[in-house]
C-alpha cells in the first residue's frame, strides 16, 4: 500500500527559552512533533509522524520574545490515500448505511451502495450487511480489500477516504479467495 508516504519539509521553528538546555535538533524536533503530528493538509493527508530534522545552527531573536527561530529541513510521515489506490483493511463499524474500514491513520467509508450489485439488508443482532441474493454477509473484524474513489478534506473532522468494493477482485477476503479457487476449478 502506498497511502503512506515521505515528504522532506522545511520551516522556521521556534526553539522556547525552556529548551536552550537541550542539543539544537532534540528541542527542534519536539517542536515540530507538536506542530506538526496529526496536522491534516490537502496536499501531504494526515502528518503521522516527525521523523528527523536538520536545524541551522544560526537563529535569530525577535525582540519581545523569549525564543530563537531557526531554518529547519525535516523528514515527514504521511498518509496520504490517492483514488485508485487499493487498500485493504478490518471492518471497525457497521451501520443500516454502509462500512468503516481501519486504514491506519484514519477509516475509510464504503457505503452499502459499493459493496455489491445486489440488494443489501442490515442485520443489527450482529451487527452486518447481508447480501441478498448470494446470501454473503460482511461484519466487524472482517478484512475487506477496496479501492479508493474519493478523498476529501471535511473541514474540522479530517480526511475523508470513500471506498467501493464493486469492482473485480475487491471484497471481503474470504470472498476473493472463493474466486480464485473457482477460476483454479475451471482451468
Amino acid at each position: 500500500m502506498e497511502m503512506y508516504r515521505i515528504y522532506r519539509l522545511r520551516d522556521v521553528v521556534r526553539i522556547p527559552p525552556e529548551d536552550f538546555n537541550k542539543p539544537l535538533d532534540e528541542a527542534a524536533l519536539r517542536v515540530l512533533r507538536d506542530v506538526y503530528e496529526g496536522r491534516v493538509s490537502k496536499d501531504l493527508g494526515i502528518i503521522v509522524a516527525v521523523i528527523d530534522v536538520k536545524v541551522s545552527p544560526e537563529g535569530r531573536i525577535i525582540p519581545g520574545d523569549g525564543g530563537t527561530y531557526h531554518e529547519a529541513e525535516f523528514t515527514v510521515l504521511s498518509f496520504n490515500p490517492f483514488v485508485q489506490e487499493v487498500v485493504e483493511g478490518s471492518v471497525v463499524t457497521v451501520t443500516s448505511y454502509g462500512l468503516f474500514i481501519d486504514l491506519g491513520a484514519t477509516d475509510g467509508f464504503i457505503h452499502k451502495s459499493q459493496i455489491a450489485d445486489e440488494q443489501i439488508e442490515y442485520d443489527p443482532t450482529r451487527p452486518g450487511l447481508r447480501l441478498v441474493e448470494s446470501r454473503r454477509l460482511v461484519e466487524r473484524g472482517d478484512v475487506v480489500r477496496a479501492r479508493v474513489y474519493n478523498v476529501s478534506l471535511m473541514p474540522g473532522k479530517g480526511l475523508r477516504v470513500n471506498l467501493t468494493l464493486r469492482q473485480p477482485f475487491l471484497g471481503k477476503i474470504e470472498w476473493i479467495e472463493k474466486l480464485k479457487e473457482e477460476a483454479k476449478k475451471r482451468k
